[in-house]
């Protein structure tokens, strides 16, 4: 009885173990954003208004992000990004340059709290 008591707590903490780092690693990581006028993202126009940006969705690779509009119904953007340093202080999105009265491109976003950013590749 003692032997059998044993094995069923092993097993048991195998399936939690294993649960948890699944649950880890499948987490991605989102932040809604909101501009007050029209951006660009690499084969994409973005109009005033929020939307949510997801790094690694799905489970995937975190140099993977998706827009999608706020509610989540219409993505709008997936595409491989390069990680890069996040600078002591900025804001969550700098910008690249673009020609007068034409929409920015976003350079890199960089999420809520982390270290690292997100390069859009154009």
């Amino acid at each position: 009885m003692l032997k059998r008591t044993v094995v069923l707590i092993a097993v048991l903490a195998v399936v939690a173990v294993t649960a948890s780092s699944t649950l880890a690693s499948s987490a991605s990581r989102v932040n809604h954003l909101t501009f007050s006028s029209a951006v660009r993202l690499p084969g994409t126009l973005l109009t005033p208004g929020t939307y949510t940006f997801e790094a690694g969705p799905q489970g995937n690779s975190l140099d993977i992000v998706r827009v999608t509009t706020r509610d989540g119904r219409r993505v709008l953007y997936t595409g491989f990004t390069t990680l890069v340093t996040r600078p002591a202080r900025g804001p969550m999105v700098s910008f690249g340059e673009a020609p007068a009265n034409a929409p920015q491109p976003i350079d890199v976003w960089y999420e809520d709290g982390a270290k690292m950013g997100h390069r859009f590749r154009y």
